[in-house]
C-alpha cells in the first residue's frame, strides 16, 4: 500500500523554532555584537599609547581585572589585563586621558536598542498573527483547526496499490476472508445490495489471539478495495490533555466522511473502548474519547459509506455500548488455524524461500499443532536461516522440523555439558514420558525424543503429534495426559529411587490440567456440572479465578491432589510392568541423544 497523506507539522513546531532563534540572539549574537569592536592588546601596547598620548578614555575594572580604553578620536576600543603598576595613575594624568570612572560604550546604542527591543517585538507580532489565523481557522472548523496539532488525527491514509497485500496472501482464515470480501464487494457494487434492501454492517470487530492475522486481514481489505483506507491504533487517540482524544476522533471521522465511501481501521481498539466503570477519579480523557467514538459510529448523524474495522484480543473488556448492533454489527473470530489452515499458511510463507522437492508441509503442519500464523511464518524463516548457516541453497524437511523445535524450545545449547549421571537421569525421564504415552489408548503418537539441552532451559523433551484435528478431549484422554506428564518423575523414582528438579514443568502442567477438569469441565462427581472457576482474557493466556467458598476451595485442592496422585501411581505401574523396555530404550537414547518415533516404536514392539 502507498501512503498518500503526509501529516502537517503542528504549530508548536514553528513556535519552538522561533524560541530557539530568540535564544541564539540573546546568548550568542548580542554578546558578540556588543563586543565586536573591542580589540584585545597586551599591556605594553597600553603603556606605549599612554606614553605617546594616543588614548582618550580609560575604564579600570577592578572586579574583572581589566582596563578598557579608546584611541584619541574614540574610533577604536581596546582591552588589556591589569598588572601591578603603582605609576599607572600618574602616567594617565600626564597623557591627558579621561579616567574618572566613566563607562565606555562597547557597542552602538542604536544597534543595542534594535536587537534588544525592536527585533523581539517584531518576532512576537508575527507569531501572534500566525496564531490568530490558526484560531480563526479552528473557529470555522477548517482542516488545520487543532491547536499545536494535538487534537488532529494522525491516521494514515492508503489507496490501492499493485504491491499491497491481497486475500490470496492470507491463508487459514477462510471464514474471516469470506466476511471481509463481502465488504469489499459492497464497496465495489453497492447497488446490488440496495436493490434488495440490504445494508452493510457499520462496524466489523476482528477478535482472536495475538499473531493470528487480524491486522493482515485489514491490510488485505485495503489491498482489495478501491476506496481510501484510514489506519490508526487505539493508543494514538490517548492524549495528555482531556478532550484531545475526542478531538482526534472527530477529525478522523470528518476526513472519512469527506472521502466516503471508505474504510476506517482501528487496531487494538481496547485501548480506548474499555468498559466505563463510573468510578470517581477515573480516566476522563479515555471516557470522553470513547463517548465521542460512540456518537460518531451511531449518533444523530449518519456515516453513509464509512465502514469501521477494528481489531482486539480482549473483546470481553470492551464497553457493551460499543459492541452492540448498530455500531459493531458483526464479530469476526480470527482463531488459531486448524491442520489444513496451518498447511496453507506454511505454503504461503514458503513461496519466499527455495525449497527442496522432498518437503512435506502436512507433516510440518501436524508437528506445529497450536501455532499461530505469526509463529508459522517464524518457523519458515528459521528454517531458511538454518539452511544459510549450513551453506545450502535450499530448505529441507529437516530444517523445517528443527525450526519447530527452535520456536517451541529454543536453540540447542552447544556449551551445555551434562554429567553422565545427569544425562542418564534425563534419558530415563524422557523415555518414561514416551513409554507411558505409548502404553495407553487414546494418546497421541510419539514423534521425537531428545536429551539435547535447549536455550529455554529444557534438558530434553518428548514430542507427541496428533494424527489430525482434535477439537474435543474426553475425561479418559485428559487422565491419560496427566499420567503421561507424571511418567518422567515415575521413571526416576523407579530406577534411581529419588526425584530431581527436572519434573517441575510436568508438575505444573499436570496440576493445571487436573484443576481444570474439576473446576471448569465438570468432571468431578462431587461438584457435578457446577463451574467453580471463571476464565478471563482467554485470548491472552486465560487468567483464572475461583468463585466459591473457602471450604469448597479446600475440597477442590483435595480432589486435585487425589487425581494427580492416582495417575502418578498408574504411570509407575505401567513402567514397572515394562521395566526391560524402559532400560533398553533409555540406553539407546543415552547413546544416540535423539531418536525418532519410528525408532522408539520399533524397539518397543520388538
Amino acid at each position: 500500500m502507498h501512503e498518500v497523506k503526509k501529516p502537517r507539522k503542528p504549530l508548536i513546531y514553528y513556535y519552538v523554532i522561533v524560541l530557539l532563534v530568540l535564544l541564539l540572539f540573546n546568548f550568542i549574537f548580542m554578546p558578540w555584537a556588543a563586543e565586536r569592536q573591542v580589540k584585545e592588546v597586551g599591556y605594553e601596547t597600553f603603556m606605549d599609547m599612554t606614553a605617546d598620548k594616543e588614548i582618550d578614555q580609560v575604564q579600570i575594572d577592578q572586579e574583572e581585572n581589566e582596563i578598557i580604553f579608546t584611541n584619541k578620536d574614540g574610533s577604536e576600543i581596546y582591552k588589556t589585563g591589569m598588572v601591578d603598576d603603582p605609576d599607572l595613575t600618574q602616567r594617565l594624568y600626564e597623557s591627558g586621558a579621561t579616567f574618572s570612572g566613566q563607562i565606555i560604550e562597547q557597542a552602538s546604542p542604536l544597534l543595542t536598542f534594535l536587537l534588544s527591543w525592536i527585533l523581539p517585538i517584531l518576532i512576537f507580532i508575527g507569531i501572534g498573527q500566525y496564531m490568530s489565523r490558526k484560531l480563526t481557522n479552528r473557529a470555522n472548523g477548517g482542516p488545520n483547526s487543532m491547536i499545536f496539532g494535538m487534537g488532529k488525527s494522525s491516521a494514515k491514509v492508503y489507496v490501492k496499490s499493485s504491491e499491497g497485500i491481497k486475500f490470496s496472501d492470507v491463508a487459514g482464515e477462510d471464514e474471516a476472508k469470506e466476511n471481509l470480501s463481502e465488504i469489499v464487494e459492497y464497496l465495489h457494487n453497492p447497488q446490488k445490495y440496495r436493490e434488495i434492501g440490504a445494508s452493510m454492517p457499520k462496524g466489523i470487530l476482528l477478535v482472536g489471539p495475538p499473531g493470528t492475522g487480524k491486522t493482515m486481514l485489514a491490510k488485505a481489505v485495503a489491498g482489495e478495495s478501491n476506496v481510501p483506507f484510514f489506519s490508526m491504533s487505539g493508543s494514538e487517540f490517548v492524549e495528555m490533555f482531556v478532550g484531545m482524544g475526542a478531538s482526534k476522533v472527530r477529525d478522523l471521522f470528518r476526513q472519512a466522511k469527506e472521502k466516503a465511501p471508505c474504510i476506517v481501521f482501528i487496531d487494538e481498539i481496547d485501548a480506548i473502548g474499555q468498559k466505563r466503570d463510573g468510578r470517581v477519579g477515573g480516566n476522563d480523557e479515555r471516557e470522553q474519547t470513547l463517548n465521542q467514538l460512540l456518537t460518531e459510529m451511531d449518533g444523530f448523524e449518519t456515516n453513509n459509506g464509512v465502514i469501521i474495522l477494528a481489531a482486539t484480543n480482549r473483546p470481553e473488556s470492551l464497553d457493551p455500548a460499543l459492541t452492540r448492533p448498530g455500531r459493531f454489527d458483526r464479530r469476526v473470530p480470527v482463531e488459531l488455524p486448524d491442520l489444513k489452515g496451518r498447511e496453507e499458511i506454511l505454503k504461503v510463507h514458503a513461496k519466499k524461500v527455495k525449497l527442496d522437492e522432498s518437503v512435506d508441509f502436512s507433516v510440518i503442519a501436524r508437528m506445529a499443532s497450536g501455532a499461530s500464523g505469526a509463529e508459522l511464518a517464524n518457523i519458515v524463516n528459521e528454517a531458511a536461516l538454518k539452511a544459510v548457516r549450513e551453506n545450502r541453497k535450499y530448505v529441507t524437511q529437516s530444517d523445517l522440523e528443527e525450526s519447530i523445535e527452535v520456536v517451541i524450545a529454543g536453540y540447542q545449547k552447544k556449551n551445555a555439558i551434562l554429567t553422565d549421571q545427569e544425562k542418564k537421569v534425563v534419558a530415563y525421564h524422557e523415555i518414561g514420558h514416551a513409554l507411558v504415552a505409548a502404553k495407553q489408548t487414546q494418546s497421541a503418537p510419539v514423534q521425537k525424543i531428545t536429551i539435547v539441552p535447549r536455550t529455554s532451559g529444557a534438558l530434553g523433551y518428548t514430542m507427541q503429534v496428533e494424527e489430525g484435528n482434535h477439537y474435543l478431549m474426553s475425561q479418559e484422554e485428559l487422565e491419560n495426559k496427566i499420567a503421561t506428564l507424571t511418567g518422567g518423575r515415575a521413571a526416576e523414582e523407579l530406577v534411581f529411587h529419588s526425584a530431581s528438579t527436572g519434573a517441575s514443568n510436568d508438575i505444573e502442567q499436570a496440576t493445571k490440567l487436573a484443576r481444570s477438569m474439576i473446576t471448569r469441565y465438570g468432571m468431578s462427581k462431587d461438584f457435578d456440572m457446577v463451574a467453580m472457576e471463571t476464565v478471563t482474557n482467554r485470548y491472552l493466556g486465560g487468567d483464572t479465578s475461583l468463585s466459591c467458598s473457602a471450604e469448597t476451595q479446600a475440597e477442590i485442592d483435595r480432589q486435585v491432589v487425589e487425581l494427580v496422585k492416582k495417575q502418578h501411581e498408574k504411570a509407575a505401574r505401567i513402567l514397572e510392568e515394562n521395566r526391560d523396555k524402559l532400560d533398553e530404550l533409555a540406553d539407546y537414547l543415552y547413546e544416540k541423544e535423539t531418536i525418532t518415533g519410528e525408532e522408539f516404536m520399533k524397539i518397543l514392539d520388538a
